[in-house]
């Protein structure tokens, strides 16, 4: 042995000595649950890493640095160890510089071969991230060990995972960069994902400085099996790669915050692309390119990807595999529910199948025989709105399920002859609610912006549910798919929470509270039929009897208003749609349906299309028929079913409740007056 080697094997013997013989504060605060549980809460020793430090007690290099350097450590609790299968590796949780949770840097060198980085990250809560591992906040303990030398504890909550490498590899791979990590693919542990093809095309593009660039930035790679279309891989151009990076940004999936548009590579004058991250309930974690502004090569709209391996940090940030590429849209909306979220066509889906993000929206289309599918294929232009999986979740759909004919007329609810992406929605949505015809015959939905850009909500109505858009404007060649939180048709409230709810009625049911009509509306064990006029109607009777529509939203009035809406209201054993009140017009002329005090005549004709009801000489248009509920049915209507005689307001004769109470008082005060003297 040289004389260099003796001095470095002496020199180790007493750094195992002095480890040994004195054991550093930290290392004592890892290994002594007791110590820790004294100065903090009871939960703490449930917390506390005491496999981790047996970890450390196996590493020699680990002990020297507690025992005699600076240091920060990030721990992981036994339940995160519990729950991690892989291999621990100590290093890649140390770091050798003190850091408090306030004076975390973006990055910190790992002590790890090659030193390979770990990212620091906040979200919007005030959570710190370092990696995908969230610092547990009341967990992190700073001291001085005996050298003097100030060391610092974060607990995490989950094991930090550097690049893992394959036992056989041929090469020394360290701390590789995104484009080594590409290059070098196939010696890594990627769950048997191959990169080979989207690799090739960022050497044909000349694309590699952008993987190769200094800092922290996040790079999305697709998998070779998204590029089973053959003509897939031509699309993936230079601009297409640069919709792949998110540049100057790092994150990781836990840190994420749900569908934040962040600026891509791909974003200039011509042609701007975001990427957000978003979450579904079940776990699964998927990424979306918007293509806000496209160009003859890139077209406008939403691609989704989902992510196959989440979390891989490289030299210069960090890299997600994903199971498609970004900004391509080349498959139809019916390829897009089978290929996708349908079939398991891809391996990863065929281990996770359970888990496609509209894969109960696409059973319950073949469960029906298909034929719904077979008609989104022959519409050259159509927008699907798509309920999630938690949507059918919904307690009323089960027995739906078995109902082919009434499951048909759903799912045709959710169908538009159309390409209907959000900027459409918003120019039909301009001055009023945007209505729509669906595929199925006489149904419309009814489409509601509120808010302005990224704050934006968009919902929809059809067949008495609300929904909201949950994803928007999912681009395929011939139509867009929105996924919404709720099966439409399935009603999920009864007929006063559709009022209150509905803010095409909120007129109705401001005038049903203060009369207390809306008490009744929650009953269950009747069925209603409501002819609820829409605030719009109301605003014309303003212009038609002024004076009476001031009295109407006036609690003074309340009997008034009460009558007037008692008219409205049929009460019977069984609902009124429109297609029975038009075949009961056509038997018998004038339908009469059974009120709370009395009984309500008119007859209903269907025009073009429409609805329309003769009541007193009246027509009065159904802007919305066949607004289902638990406990009834609503057929929103253009015009209340007034007359001017119904609130008697001339020459000041009537008096109002408020005003009679004064008199009275004024009566008795004058006739205790006279008793007293």
């Amino acid at each position: 042995m040289t004389s260099s080697g003796l001095r470095a094997a002496a020199a180790l013997l007493l750094l195992c000595a002095a480890t040994f013989a004195a054991a550093a504060e930290l290392s004592d605060k890892l290994r002594d649950d007791s110590e820790l549980s004294q100065s903090t809460a009871k939960s703490f020793r449930r917390l506390m890493p005491v496999r981790f430090y047996s970890q450390v007690e196996q590493n020699p290099i680990a002990n020297a640095t507690l025992t005699l350097r600076s240091c920060t450590i990030f721990v992981p609790t036994n339940e995160a160890f519990q729950r991690y299968k892989g291999s621990i590796h100590v290093l890649y949780h140390i770091t050798t510089a003190a850091f408090s949770k306030e004076q975390l840097p973006k990055s910190v060198s790992s002590d790890m071969d090659g030193n390979p980085p770990l990212y620091i990250t906040k979200n919007r809560n005030g959570d710190i991230y370092v990696n995908n591992a969230r610092i547990i906040p009341s967990l992190s303990v700073e001291m001085t060990n005996r050298e003097g030398k100030r060391q610092v504890m974060h607990i995490i909550d989950e094991v930090l995972q550097p690049l893992s490498v394959q036992k056989n590899a041929k090469d020394n791979i360290n701390n590789p960069d995104a484009m080594q990590f590409l290059q070098m693919a196939e010696q890594l542990e990627l769950n048997d994902f191959h990169l080979r093809t989207y690799r090739s095309q960022v050497t044909l593009a000349k694309k590699e400085s952008v993987y190769q660039s200094p800092g922290a930035h996040t790079f999305l790679i697709p998998i070779d099996e998204s590029f089973k279309l053959s003509a897939r891989s031509g699309l993936v151009d230079a601009k297409v790669i640069d919709g792949h990076v998110i540049p100057n940004t790092v994150i990781f999936t836990a840190a994420s915050q749900h569908d934040d548009p962040k600026t891509s590579a791909a974003f200039e004058d011509l042609l701007k692309v975001t990427v957000s991250f978003f979450k579904q309930k079940d776990g699964k974690m998927y990424v979306k390119s918007n293509t806000i502004v496209g160009d003859a090569k890139h077209r406008e709209g939403v691609v989704l990807a989902e992510i196959v391996k989440a979390n891989i940090p490289v030299q210069n940030g960090v890299v997600h595999l994903i199971h498609r590429p970004l900004m391509i849209i080349d498959t139809t909306v019916t390829d897009f529910l089978k290929k996708n979220f349908g079939c398991n066509s891809f391996k990863f889906l065929n281990e996770n199948g359970e888990n496609g993000a509209l894969r109960k929206f696409y059973e319950v289309i073949m469960d029906n025989g298909g034929e719904v599918l077979d008609d989104i294929t022959n519409l050259s232009e159509v927008t699907i709105l798509a309920p999630s999986n938690d949507a059918w979740n919904a307690s009323l759909i089960e027995n739906l399920l078995r109902n082919r004919k009434k499951m048909r007329e759903i799912l045709n609810m959710h169908i538009i002859r159309d390409r209907l992406n959000v900027d459409k929605i918003r120019q039909k949505n301009a001055n009023m609610i945007a209505q729509v015809p669906t595929v199925n015959n006489n149904t419309f939905l009814y489409f509601n912006v509120k808010g302005e850009g990224t704050d934006a909500v968009i919902t929809v109505e059809g067949g008495g549910v609300n929904a909201t858009i949950i994803q928007a404007d999912v681009a395929q060649t011939n139509g867009y798919v929105h996924i919404i939180d709720r099966v439409l048709g399935v009603p999920h409230t009864t007929v006063l929470g559709k009022l209150e709810s509905d803010p095409m009625m909120s007129d109705t049911y401001k005038m049903g509270q203060f009369s207390h009509f809306n008490d009744q509306l929650n009953n269950t064990q009747r069925r209603f039929t409501y002819f609820v006029p829409r605030d719009k109607g109301w605003q014309k009777t303003e212009l038609d009897y002024p004076s009476a529509h001031k009295k109407l939203f006036m609690p003074d009035f309340s009997y008034h208003s009460k009558s007037i809406l008692e008219r409205h209201l049929a009460i019977a054993d069984h609902v009124f749609t429109m297609k029975d009140l038009v075949q009961y017009s056509e038997q018998a002329g004038n339908v009469v349906l059974p009120t709370f005090r009395d009984s309500l005549q008119l007859r209903v004709e269907e025009e073009a299309g429409r609805y329309v009801i003769i009541w007193n000489y009246k027509k009065i248009n159904v802007y919305r028929p066949d607004v289902e509920c638990t406990n009834g049915i609503i057929h929103v209507i253009d015009y209340p079913l007034l007359e001017e005689k119904d609130v008697v307001v001339s020459g000041g004769s009537y008096l109002t409740e408020s005003s009679i109470c004064i008199i009275l008082a004024n009566l008795i005060m004058i006739t205790v007056a006279k008793i007293l003297n």
